[in-house]
C-alpha cells in the first residue's frame, strides 16, 4: 500500500501532464467500474496502449476503482435496470439485443449497463476536475514542499544524492 502511494506521489510530482494522468484514471474508471470481459473494456485497454497516458496511474486507479465497483453495484444494478426496463426503450433495446456485438458485449445485464452509463457521465466532470486538481497541486502544494527546511536540507544530504545515482540502476523510473 506504501508503494502504491509512493508511486502516485512520483507520478504527481514528474513531468507527465495532468491531462495524460487524469485521461488515465478515467479509462480506469470505464474498465475498473464495468465487468472485466467486455468489448468496451478491450477497447478502452487499446485506446489506454496508443494514447499516450500514464500507464502507473492507469493500472493503480484500475484496482482502486474495481474495489469501489463492488461497494457502487447495487446503485449500478438499479440505475441499469431502470435504463434496460424503460417502456420508451423496449424497441431499441430489442434492436440491439439482435445485434451479435451487442450481446457479446453484455450491456443488456443490469450492473453492466448501469456501471457503463455512470462511468460515461462521470468521464468529462472527473478529467475536467483531476486535471484541475493535478495543475493546483503542483503550482500551490509541491511548489511550497519543496520550499521548506526539511526538504531542502534532504536534498542537499550525501544520502539523498546516492539515492539519486543508485535509483536509476534497477532500469525503474
Amino acid at each position: 500500500m506504501i508503494q502504491i502511494i509512493a508511486k502516485l506521489i512520483k507520478v504527481l510530482n514528474s513531468e507527465t501532464e495532468p491531462a495524460q494522468i487524469s485521461l488515465a484514471v478515467c479509462l480506469a474508471m470505464i474498465i475498473g467500474f464495468t465487468p472485466l470481459w467486455s468489448l468496451h473494456n478491450a477497447f478502452v485497454l487499446f485506446l489506454a496502449l496508443v494514447i499516450r497516458v500514464n500507464l502507473s496511474t492507469f493500472i493503480i486507479a484500475w484496482g482502486v476503482l474495481s474495489g469501489i465497483a463492488y461497494l457502487m453495484d447495487p446503485l449500478f444494478h438499479a440505475i441499469g435496470l431502470s435504463v434496460l426496463t424503460a417502456d420508451f426503450l423496449r424497441s431499441f433495446w430489442t434492436a440491439l439485443y439482435n445485434n451479435i456485438w451487442f450481446r457479446l458485449d453484455g450491456i443488456n445485464n443490469s450492473i453492466t449497463m448501469g456501471s457503463l452509463l455512470v462511468s460515461f457521465l462521470l468521464f468529462v466532470p472527473v478529467l475536467l476536475i483531476l486535471n484541475l486538481a493535478i495543475r493546483k497541486y503542483r503550482t500551490h502544494i509541491l511548489t511550497w514542499v519543496e520550499k521548506t527546511r526539511v526538504v531542502q536540507v534532504l536534498r542537499a544530504s550525501k544520502f539523498f544524492q546516492a539515492y539519486q545515482t543508485v535509483s536509476g540502476w534497477g532500469g525503474r523510473s
